[in-house]
């Protein structure tokens, strides 16, 4: 069916995806994973080392713009389930999200100059709150329009593959910006602050235009309009007696401990263990590289193997990799390229099954509650990787304190093996908990296929 009538015509559940869809689909993460790229990469030593501000202050930052995540992520996915428009329930929201995204990502990166030191913690404080509600907007309904498309179990695969690889081109874009940022460091203050801010501007109008297409192209199912849940906290209710919703809750949490560590002491790790801040985009780009290269691969492997035995085996490898890394020391920059790389190929597994698995969870919610709540299931599951976010950004920051320390300097003993044990045991250990408690997960192909066989009966009868 094509995309033009599928308005009034409605989607087949079974339907196979156009590859105009899957591109459209696509679209928005390359400028989401953009700038989402350069907030959580380079934010935070941006704050530290350019703009001066105490690492255990911006630790509690994050840690504060935790707690509003705690009533703005589940609001945005009850409001989007909720949501009756004739553009469908979720592509208002994508427009919704278009200015407050471009404009907290301009503050980030545009600071005015000369303000007092508690200005620029209240002026950062609010732009990280404001950026991060702005992702919400964006990324809880495209996840659930993502999981509405099809309930096919391996065409979802495809999609999130789609999304996953958007997202990677977007880090690989921005690793380009980081690189010339990281440069502008060794030039003055001013330069960085003009770079940053010219760069946020371009990237706004470009995400913006993703979304736009995206929201053109894609349309929604109007069986599921009707079918949002009643009230806020039955929704969350329903998504913590799921069992299997309850159990990907505490892995993806435990799994984001470990790719927090990672995600914020990359460029940290570069400059004061490995003597090489310049070589950081290119760590990350090897890491980078292989999760997009081998992306198209998972489709093709989870209809062999499995969801459940990818995963598990992305997560054991990326515990493996990041856990290897304990051993790194100035000169041993091919050996982090390597396991970057060999981390990159897991994460890219990680990165489509583990969405795809999701949205069959979803399906079995509405054949015991008769409702369509992605937006919840998926502000949930947003929810608990940002809050793991924020609790590795509090302790780092902490850590890194208490450590002693100073930007800009050579570090001491101390504060390198803080580095280092925060760097690689951590994600080590939280990979390694997470793949043993997703281990008992059973909700496999054929299960999914009894569910669907019963929904698309009752939808029969509905008719």
């Amino acid at each position: 069916m094509s995309v033009t009538n599928a308005d009034t015509v409605g989607l087949s559940s079974a339907r196979r995806i156009s590859w105009l869809e899957v591109f459209s689909y696509a679209l928005p993460p390359v400028g989401a994973g953009y700038m989402f790229c350069l907030v959580t990469l380079y934010t935070m030593k941006f704050s530290t080392d350019v703009l001066l501000i105490a690492p255990a202050l911006m630790g509690t930052i994050y840690g504060i713009s935790r707690f509003w995540d705690a009533i703005s992520d589940p609001l945005v996915g009850y409001l989007s389930d909720k949501t009756k428009t004739p553009m469908g329930r979720r592509r208002p929201w994508l427009l919704g999200a278009v200015l407050p995204a471009m404009l907290f990502f301009w503050m980030l990166s545009a600071p005015p100059e000369g303000m007092t030191a508690g200005s620029l913690a209240l002026w950062m404080g609010v732009a990280i709150i404001g950026f991060f509600s702005a992702q919400t907007m964006f990324i809880v309904p495209h996840m659930s329009l993502g999981a509405e498309l099809t309930d096919d179990y391996h065409e979802r695969t495809k999609i999130f593959a789609a999304r996953h690889a958007g997202w990677i081109a977007g880090y690989i874009s921005a690793l380009g910006t980081m690189y010339f940022l990281i440069l502008a460091e060794s030039e003055s203050e001013a330069a960085v602050r003009a770079l940053n801010g010219d760069q946020s501007l371009y990237a706004g109008l470009f995400a913006a235009i993703c979304l736009l297409v995206c929201v053109w192209v894609l349309r929604e199912r109007p069986e599921f309009a009707d079918k949002a849940p009643e009230k806020p906290w039955a929704a969350a209710r329903d998504i913590w007696k799921n069992k299997h919703a309850r159990l990907l809750l505490i892995v993806i949490f435990i799994e984001n401990l470990g790719g927090a560590a990672i995600t914020i002491l990359t460029l940290y790790t570069a400059q004061y263990v490995m003597n090489a801040p310049q070589m950081a985009p290119f760590f990350i780009l090897s890491y980078m590289v292989f999760s997009f290269g081998l992306t198209p691969l998972w489709t093709p492997l989870a209809k062999r193997f499995g969801k459940k035995p990818l995963w598990l085996a992305s997560m054991l490898t990326t515990a493996f990799a990041f856990g290897c890394m304990i051993t790194l020391e100035p000169g041993m920059e091919m050996r982090l390229l390597s396991l970057a790389a060999l981390a990159g190929a897991a994460g890219s597994c990680g990165g489509t099954i583990n969405p795809s698995i999701k949205s069959d969870i979803i399906d079995l919610d509405e054949y015991h509650t008769g409702e369509r709540k992605e937006g919840a299931y998926f502000a949930a599951w947003y929810f608990v990787s940002k809050s793991a976010y924020g609790v590795m950004l509090t302790v780092t920051g902490f850590a890194l304190s208490f450590a002693g320390f100073v930007p800009n300097i050579e570090q001491s003993a101390t504060v390198v093996w803080t580095f280092k044990g925060l760097y690689a045991g951590v994600p080590f250990i939280a990979y390694i908990v997470g793949a043993v408690l997703f281990s008992t997960f059973n909700f496999d192909e054929n299960e999914h296929k009894k569910v669907i066989a019963e929904l698309e009966a009752q939808r029969s009868k509905a008719q």
